[in-house]
Formats: C-alpha cells, structure tokens, sequence
C-alpha cells in the first residue's frame, strides 16, 4: 500500500446533527478508499442523543471534536535542534550555535524535560563582563571540560570531577607572591619550571594547570598525588590558558532557568504571535504536555504556516463553519443548503444538490464512483437521510432521498421505518440534559445584511414531550441573544409525527417577523403554532428572509 501524502478533515458544521457527522463520516471513508491523501472525519461539537444512537447502532466511533482549524505551532516549519546537556562548557555551546546557524540552545535533562535556554549573549556575557576569579567553581566546572577547552592532558585526579572551592589563580615569578597569593582549594596557572610548582603545591590546591608543557615530573606527580591535587598539562602559554579557561564553564550555569516563554504542538499561532510580540526573545521551545522538549521555533517561522487541509459537509455558511475556517485550506464542499457566505482563494470541488439530505449526495458519489459500501456506512447515511427528511415526511425530501435510503436500508439491512422511530425516540429523550443542551443540539446562525438571527430546532415524536421543555427554553433565549450577539432567535418545536412546529421567539421585532413569516399576526396572545412546517431549511429560513426583506422595503 502506498504511503498517504497528505493529511485532510472532512468536518461538518457547529452543533452538528446526524447529517453533518454521518456524512463526515462517510465521506472521509470513501475518499480514504478512492485517494492517496488520509482523510479523517472530524466533529464542530458536541453530538446531540439521536446522532449517539446512531453511531452506536452501527458501530462506528464518533469523529474527534474540532474547534478550529487554524493555524497551530505543529504546523509550522520548526526547528528540530536538538537538546544539550547542561555539563557541556561554553565554548562547546557556541560551537554547537555556529554549527546549527542558531542564536538559542536548549538545555534538557535526562528524562527529556527542559531545564533551560542559553543563548549567544549568555555566552558574550561570560567573555566580556565576568570579573570573578570564584566564576569556575561557583559554576561547579568538571575538569574534563578544561581539558576539553585547553586541549590538555590529566596526569593526576579523575576528569569527571568538579572544581567546587576556591578562586583561580595565575602564579607570578616571584616564591613570596605566590605563597601570599595561593589558598587552599584553588585552582593554579603555573608554567613548566618545578620550582613554581613546588610552591604551588605547598599551598595544597584543588587543580593545578601547568602551561607550556606535556609532561610532569615525577616528584611533582607525587606530591600532587599525596594531596590530592589534579594535574592538567596544556601546550598553551599561561596568557592564553588564562584567557581561555572561562570558557570552561558548564551552560547551566549561565543559562536561563525560570520564566521560559515556551509553547505547545497545539497552540494556536495567531494566539501565540500575540505573546511573542511583547517578549524580546528571539528564539522559543516546544514542549509536550509533560514539558518534554521537542523543538524550537524563531518569530520568522510563524510568517507561513501550513494551513490545515479541509473539506466541509453539510454547510457552506462561514457563521456555521469551525473556528479559524479563515486560515484553513478549504479543498471541497458537499452540501445541499443555499449558498452561503464562504470564500476561497481560489477554485474548488463545490457539489451542491437541491436534495433533503447531504448524505443523499455522499451516498450517489459512492455509486459513482462504484466504491463498495458497507453495512455499517450505509447505515448512518440512512439514519441521516432520514433524520434530515424526518422520515420522508420533510417538504425538502426528493425522490432522489428516497431511491437512496430504500437502498442503503436493503445494504444495512435494517426497516428504515423501526430504524427512524428509535432514532426519533433517542432523540426525544429530554431527560438528564440541561436546557442549554437541548437548546444547542440542532442550532444555526444567520445573516441578512446586518441582522444576525439563529434558529434552533428541536424535534419529538409526541407534542407533550416538546411541551415539558417549552417554557425553560423560552425564557433561555435572552441568554442566547446577549451570548451569541443575535438580534432575534427562534426556535422550532417540531412534532415529526402531527406534522407541525410550535415557533418561539425573542428579540426586537422577533415576534412580528415570525407572525407575519407565517401569517398569525392577529393572534398575539396564542401560541405561534404552524402546522405542516417542519423544515427549518426549506420553510422555516426562507419565511424569516422573505418577511425581513420585506419589511425593511
């Protein structure tokens, strides 16, 4: 099997339904079985009770929650610099800059944790401004790095322990300035004459570094022995030693510890290019959620991120659309809704059909495209077809929807009539939800030059369940417009066996718009009631447009 190129969501709209899931669902799989590309179905919320009846009818798992597409850090071209221990001396770090063309280093433990960043200044910092001849052993520097840094050879000591006490030291000629300049613990620069050395060891020192030369004498080795003392030989002059030694230094010693900046694979980069424009920082880590280190990004990685690759089902209103829908590469759209508001950069697969159902259309492309189609996919494209038809009953439902549930029920091997009940009694199944819940399972948003409107709609099989929830949802509605910014919402009560919806309303002008929609005006203080309305897509929007059009002429 060949390897897939490229990953793509097939995602549907906000508060989905059992048409915008199944028909991510199924779609998705019928391009994973046609393309090369991966193609993973994707959910804009929370699934509503029929859709879970569904899924868990015929067995298929529901599609990860998405809440934007945006933009995220594992989507950009970060760098892959690898983490350093915090042993390494300092001019090994900028080696290792100059190597990777990098300005920042990070510094990372054994188990893979961060422990800190070192940068090119922190480096500068240690040349040009320490002035403490205690720097070498407040750092706590191992001897192997001053070997490493002096290219120098031990003759006594182990090089893997540290310089802990004491100052260094660059003996003079004169035997008195040396024995009033040397304490014990020190580490001592001396040149390749015994004499020197010899008073250097009177002062039983922690190190001493002999310049300009490769080998020791053997009483020297001795008395050094005897005391403990570490002996480094270096071919370097004693100027030069001294110049060098600082670069010795362990990183972690300089390195910055606390108040890293730092982010995740998921953060999103508009968010973080809001953070990293008020830090002077130049160069940022990437951490798991265990704070595990994984790469590093600068400020000039975030100018051209790769956009998330989508296809959108069941929608085409960028109102409707997943968060950061704007920065997303949108390849196709299968719908069966009016056009909407969204645009593309440039041109794409559009299929838009004037059917009942969006899995209608998924359904005729597996024909097409002569895909087999198993049981348990034909199953939630029936259940769609029929949630969105209301069992064929919806004015919005075509021969086409029928011809295509009549078959997909034969494949599934299911009575679409039993099938439809439970899926409706699932669905009618109030108990144990909140109010906001319900209220969201089936919700849309709207707009018509500046007003903004949504529309919830929520069905039963018995006008006395819808009735149990009316009142808590109607005085819910205040809460959504300031919420949601809406200037009117409605909602539809939707008895699918009597054929007929209860409307609520609120906000201004949201009862005269829905009266007059649906020619109640003169009966204010009844119930909105409307029977044979039970599509919110084919009569329900178009009443609402039509009446706002009107009355603004």
């Amino acid at each position: 099997m060949s390897e897939k190129k490229n990953t793509v969501w097939v995602i549907g709209h906000k508060n989905p339904d059992t048409d915008s899931i199944c028909a991510a669902i199924a779609y998705a799989n019928l391009k994973n079985i046609t393309e090369e590309d991966e193609f993973i179905p994707k959910k804009a919320g929370n699934i509503n009770e029929e859709t879970r009846y569904v899924l868990k009818r015929f067995g298929v798992k529901a599609p990860q929650t998405v809440s934007d597409v945006g933009a995220q850090i594992k989507d950009i071209d970060y760098r892959h610099t690898p983490g350093v221990d915090g042993h390494i001396s300092l001019k090994k770090a900028w080696e290792m800059m100059k190597s990777e063309n990098v300005v920042t280093l990070p510094v990372v433990g054994p188990n893979g944790k961060l422990n800190g960043v070192i940068v090119n200044g922190d480096i500068a910092y240690a040349y040009m401004d320490v002035y403490d001849n205690r720097v070498l052993s407040d750092a706590r520097t191992q001897y192997k790095n001053m070997i490493e840094i002096l290219n120098g050879k031990m003759h006594c000591g182990n090089e893997h322990a540290y310089f802990m006490n004491g100052k260094v030291v660059v003996t003079t000629s004169n035997r008195e300035d040396i024995r009033n300049e040397v304490e014990g613990d020190d580490l001592v620069i001396v040149g390749d004459v015994i004499e020197r050395q010899r008073i250097v060891l009177e002062r039983i020192p922690s190190c001493m570094i002999i310049t300009g030369a490769h080998t020791v004498d053997p009483e020297i080795l001795k008395t050094a022995e005897a005391i403990d003392c570490v002996v480094i030989t270096t071919e370097f002059d004693s100027f030069t030693t001294a110049r060098l030694i600082n670069q010795s230094i362990p990183i972690r010693y300089l390195m910055t510890k606390g108040n890293i900046v730092s982010f995740a694979p998921e953060d999103y980069v508009d968010d973080v290019k809001e953070t990293v424009s008020k830090v002077r920082h130049r160069d940022f880590p990437i951490l798991d959620e265990d704070y595990h280190y994984i790469g590093m990004f600068s400020r000039r990685n975030l100018l051209n991120p790769e956009k998330k690759k989508v296809i959108l089902v069941d929608h085409n209103e960028k109102s409707q659309a997943v968060d950061g829908i704007n920065d997303a590469a949108i390849l196709e759209i299968i719908d069966h809704h009016k056009l909407g508001s969204l645009e593309t950069i440039q041109p794409i697969y559009f299929r838009n059909q004037p059917v009942g159902c969006c899995s209608t259309i998924v359904a005729m492309m597996y024909e097409e495209r002569k895909a087999p189609l198993e049981p348990h996919i034909a199953g939630i494209l029936l259940s769609a077809i029929l949630s969105d038809t209301l069992m064929f009953r919806s004015p919005t439902c075509t021969d086409t929807d029928i011809r295509i549930a009549k078959k997909l029920a034969k494949i599934a091997g299911v009575d679409y009539e039993e099938l439809a009940l439970a899926m409706f009694e699932a669905g009618s199944n109030f108990n144990g939800r909140s109010t906001e819940q319900i209220f969201y399972q089936d919700f849309k948003s709207f707009n018509l030059d500046d007003i903004t409107f949504g529309v919830s709609q929520v069905s039963a099989v018995s006008e006395k369940q819808l009735a149990a929830i009316s009142d808590d949802l109607q005085n819910y509605l205040e809460k959504v417009l300031d919420e949601r910014n809406l200037d009117m919402v409605f909602v539809m009560l939707t008895d699918i066996l009597d054929q007929k919806t209860r409307v609520l309303f609120s906000g201004k002008d949201a009862e005269l718009v829905a009266r007059r929609a649906f020619h109640q005006e003169g009966k204010k203080k009844e119930k909105l009631i409307v029977p044979g309305l039970v599509s919110r897509k084919k009569q329900m929007i178009p009443a609402i447009i039509e009446t706002l059009q009107a009355m603004e002429e």
